[in-house]
């Protein structure tokens, strides 16, 4: 388990057969969010401290630890997916009211699945989660 301000910053690294050389470094995770929970489903990186944008799907991450993100194929996304930043966004309940904001997100390294979200009002099970906009991350009512 890491948590998402954990993977932010970290160097993105290169399959060992093509060098294992630093691509760029973690700017953030997009998340998509389905069937009452949500899985990271691409990594966002940066080039360089000016660099643009890219993405890799999750499926291209081999591992992901304190020191780094290993990539097992480094098949980059020229276009990366449209994307919703998690930390920060305001958090609804289904019924209108306002639970805070998402601080972090925790989730399983090895199946990307999301276990919970920390807000400014607490933890809340990954399993409440109902979508994510541009507005608002939208939660289950307990």
């Amino acid at each position: 388990m890491m948590l998402f301000t954990e993977v932010r910053g970290l160097p993105v690294l290169a399959p060992e057969p093509a060098g294992g050389g630093p691509l760029g470094t973690v700017s953030s995770l997009t998340v998509a969010v389905g069937s009452g929970s949500g899985s990271v489903s691409h990594v966002r990186f940066r080039d360089g401290r000016f660099g643009r944008e890219k993405a890799l799907a999750w499926d291209a991450v081999d591992t992901v630890g304190p020191g780094a993100v290993r990539l097992r194929s480094a098949a980059v996304l020229e276009t990366p997916p449209s994307h919703h930043e998690l930390l920060g966004r305001r958090v609804l309940v289904e019924t209108g009211i306002e639970h805070g904001t998402v601080l972090d997100v925790a989730f399983d390294t090895r199946t990307a699945r999301l276990l919970a979200l920390f807000t400014t009002r607490g933890e809340l099970p990954a399993g409440r989660l109902l979508g994510l906009g541009g507005y608002a991350l939208v939660v289950r009512a307990a």
